[in-house]
């Protein structure tokens, strides 16, 4: 088995149970970032938020992981790429203490256009230069 075919396999893999496990992990997720926004507009101490902050990376990994479980595919389509740029802004927060507000705002926008946004541009894969689904 070569590496392409570990990474990119065709017919992709069916993680059993992936829409539960989905469903799952998306419900912590919102719950946590929704208290990790609602905290820092509040003025929670950092000490009661920073748990938050590292439950909504944890959960958004493990989004991460069920979606590319099938293919490595997924994270060449926008909803992949907006998907790491979330992640990479999550991380940002630590080191930019004072914009955490404002960074937590963006990563909600771009979830709230990234997950409504119409299937021909969520699953445009910026490699291939053509919509995926359905392949």
């Amino acid at each position: 088995m070569s590496l392409r075919d570990l990474l990119l396999p065709l017919p992709p893999r069916r993680l059993p149970h992936a829409r539960a496990w989905n469903v799952a992990f998306r419900t912590a997720h919102l719950a946590a970032i929704g208290t990790l926004l609602g905290g820092h507009v509040f003025g929670v101490p950092h000490d009661q938020l920073i748990v938050w902050l590292w439950v909504s990376i944890g959960t958004g990994a493990a989004l991460m992981a069920i979606e590319s479980f099938a293919t490595l595919d997924w994270l060449m389509q926008v909803s992949g790429l907006l998907v790491l740029f979330k992640l990479l802004l999550l991380l940002l927060i630590p080191f930019a203490w004072d914009a955490r507000v404002p960074i937590l705002y963006t990563v909600v926008a771009i979830a709230g256009i990234g997950s409504h946004m119409p299937g021909k541009y969520r699953h445009y894969s910026v490699y291939y230069r053509r919509n995926m689904r359905g392949r």
